[in-house]
């Protein structure tokens, strides 16, 4: 019988590598890692964004100067 981990390719053929069988088994036994991750996710990548205010901050906006040593 094949151990979870060799069923994570598709039809449980070809190659596995040991990093991919160990953060396999690892996310199985630690089921909080893969939870944190999303929470991690939905703090930075899924917020809302404000169109008008985004629209207002890049009409306030100063030109910023190519060559900051001048």
């Amino acid at each position: 019988m094949m151990k979870r981990s060799e069923k994570y390719r598709p039809a449980g053929r070809g190659y596995v590598s040991e990093f991919d069988r160990f953060i396999h088994d690892f996310l199985a036994r630690h089921p909080e890692v893969e939870q944190e991750r999303r929470r991690g996710w939905d703090i930075w990548w899924d917020q809302r964004v404000d169109l008008d205010e985004l629209d207002k901050q890049r009409e306030n906006a100063l030109p910023v100067k190519p060559y900051v040593y001048d």
